[in-house]
């Protein structure tokens, strides 16, 4: 399972305006080709904005259109669906339809997605609140860090007799704002301050098991009060880790957790987007016996979870009704026919996802935003490496990763990562021990680096 949290909220500024050629304008930014597929999630995105104009009555009636993409590895499925969630600022999780078992054996429940989601939903709200707070909570930790580093009494004159209340009230004034200039300085960085630090009574029920305590609708808090409770301990550390402690206890004092659970649960009822993979490794109608789990199981399993239901977390009943699931697989022997009719009817568009060509992987080297040359041409540049590729040097590399594809597993774009380690690996390697450091990789270096490739038809002894 794996979970992605969305970037900056700019992404979203003027989101309700977004026509679903631009959403796919933006997408184009991040994956290359699959145009089909990118129609397809800006249709539905599209629809989920239209609905929220609507009135609430009829509004509710409207469910999403979840889709099913069919195709096969490294082709950009997980990434379309990625990138819609960062778009839209939505609670977005990846899970593995395989990693989920039949009721009533070891393995995963399926409603352990929708709690996965509202953790993730919590941690994206409580995030942009602390960005509301920052400038507040910096100014508090401030004044509390001061009071640490002012002496907690004015000295006494030279005779012995305490200066009077006004003039030791001016007097501590100044020296605080000395220690207030000094510190934003970042000339006390290094002394020794100590902070009382909040800490968990029992910080070993903090970990459990993907199948422990997270899975059960019991919250043990509530059953035995002031077992979990929190204690505090004096603890010294230098004032630039005090101050962000400090920070963090101000913002958490700051953020009411309470509406921050409630935003969350509404944005994952309302906007939250499940990329459900692997659903061809669950297709099938098995009618045999014996101890393995049943395929067509699962299937019922997730089947009210994507047709609407409400499941119980630890913040609350979450429904499912409007939550938009994007279903992905290969589909190499199944195919999506083999899926329970009840569990087709819920995935209404499905699109078919090409594999990827020479042509296509030389955009994805140089097109995206986070292209794999600007990429590495950024880490080597960390060393003062000026690094550079030949337009035939990347066709080449395009050339390789297509051929290997070709020959071996067809891992799609993935390929072009394990050719370009290769390809890099020397200069990876001996970069900071470079005298010259302009480097610039031509057709000659990229055969002259992979030809291992060419000479042995075992190709995946080379690129694994």
């Amino acid at each position: 399972m794996v979970f992605y949290l969305p970037e900056s909220i700019e992404a979203a500024v003027g989101l309700d305006e977004l026509t679903p050629r631009q959403i796919v304008a933006e997408l184009d930014k991040h994956v290359v080709g699959q145009a089909e597929a990118k129609r397809s999630v800006a249709i539905a995105l599209r629809n989920r904005l239209r609905r929220q104009k609507l009135p609430e009555d009829l509004a509710e009636e409207i469910l999403p259109k979840n889709i099913i993409m069919i195709g096969p590895t490294g082709v950009g499925k997980t990434e379309i669906a990625r990138r819609l969630a960062r778009l839209t600022n939505s609670p977005f999780i990846k899970v593995e339809a395989s990693r989920f078992t039949e009721v009533g054996y070891v393995g995963r429940d399926v409603e352990s997605m929708i709690r996965d989601l509202v953790e993730i939903a919590i941690d994206m709200v409580r995030e942009e609140k602390a960005n509301e707070v920052e400038e507040k909570a910096e100014q508090n930790a401030e004044e509390r860090l001061l009071d640490l580093l002012l002496p907690p009494s004015p000295a006494a004159r030279a005779d012995g007799t305490p200066p009077d209340e006004a003039e030791r009230q001016k007097e501590r004034q100044r020296t605080r704002e000395k220690l207030r200039a000094q510190l934003r300085e970042g000339k006390l960085d290094e002394r020794q301050v100590e902070v009382d630090v909040r800490e968990r009574s029992f910080p070993a029920f903090e970990i459990v098991s993907s199948q422990g305590i997270e899975e059960m609708d019991i919250n043990i808090k509530d059953i035995i009060p002031g077992l979990f409770g929190q204690r505090s301990k004096k603890r010294r550390m230098q004032v630039s880790e005090a101050m962000e402690y400090l920070i963090q206890d101000e913002e958490s004092r700051l953020i009411d957790m309470d509406q921050v659970t409630r935003a969350a649960v509404e944005r994952v009822e309302q906007s939250g987007i499940i990329f459900l993979d692997e659903i061809d490794k669950i297709a099938g109608r098995e009618h045999g016996h014996g101890p393995d789990v049943s395929r067509e199981g699962v299937q019922r399993d997730i089947l009210p979870i994507v047709e609407g239901t409400t499941v119980n977390t630890r913040y609350g009943m979450v429904r499912t009704d409007h939550i938009l699931f994007i279903a992905a697989g290969a589909f190499h022997v199944s195919k999506p026919s083999d899926l329970i009719p009840e569990l087709q009817g819920r995935f209404p568009i499905r699109v078919e996802l090409h594999s990827l060509t020479t042509e296509d992987f030389i955009r994805i080297l140089k097109e995206p935003k986070s292209a794999l040359v600007k990429q590495y041409t950024a880490l080597l540049e960390t060393e003062g490496i000026k690094l550079s590729f030949s337009d035939e040097a990347l066709e080449e590399v395009a050339r390789f990763a297509a051929l290997v594809n070709e020959q071996t597993e067809n891992i799609g774009a993935r390929r072009l990562h394990t050719i370009m380690e290769k390809l890099l690996d020397e200069i990876s390697f001996e970069g900071p021990d470079l005298k010259k450091k302009t480097v610039r990789i031509d057709m000659d270096y990229v055969q002259k680096e992979l030809a291992d490739i060419v000479k042995n038809q075992d190709l995946s002894r080379y690129i694994l």
